[in-house]
């Protein structure tokens, strides 16, 4: 049984990833220790799990070689899949072409956003 903290009473030893990862230390494989809940109105509560810092390991660090896979990864996020060019940007998974390929007419069409108007001396 993994003992239940309320929000932010959770006793000192213990640390969430993230907590743990601005130290500088990952779980290492070690089980939940304790969980804190946070209470919401209408809502399940929000669930943090927590994990003994003694317990912790250092975070591994990057190799070169997990520096080339990372790199590879994004670049392949990043490469529209319809002019096989780089976007320059992670490219959205709603659209999965960059937006020059999702919206060609758009580069050409004037900005909807903006009102129509003949007769403006500002123009």
């Amino acid at each position: 049984m993994v003992s239940v903290y309320c929000w932010r009473l959770a006793p000192d030893g213990l640390a969430t990833r993230r907590q743990l990862r601005a130290r500088g230390l990952r779980p290492g494989g070690q089980d939940v220790a304790a969980q804190l809940e946070r209470p919401r109105r209408r809502r399940p509560p929000l669930v943090a799990y927590l994990y003994r810092v003694d317990l912790a390991r250092p975070v591994r660090p990057m190799t070169e070689g997990r520096w080339r896979a990372h790199a590879a990864m994004m670049r392949a996020r990043r490469t529209c899949p319809g002019c096989l060019r780089d976007a320059g940007y992670v490219i959205p998974p709603t659209l999965g072409t960059c937006v020059t390929c999702a919206f060609p007419d758009a580069a050409h069409a004037p900005d909807s956003r903006l009102p129509e108007h003949d007769d403006c001396e500002d123009c």
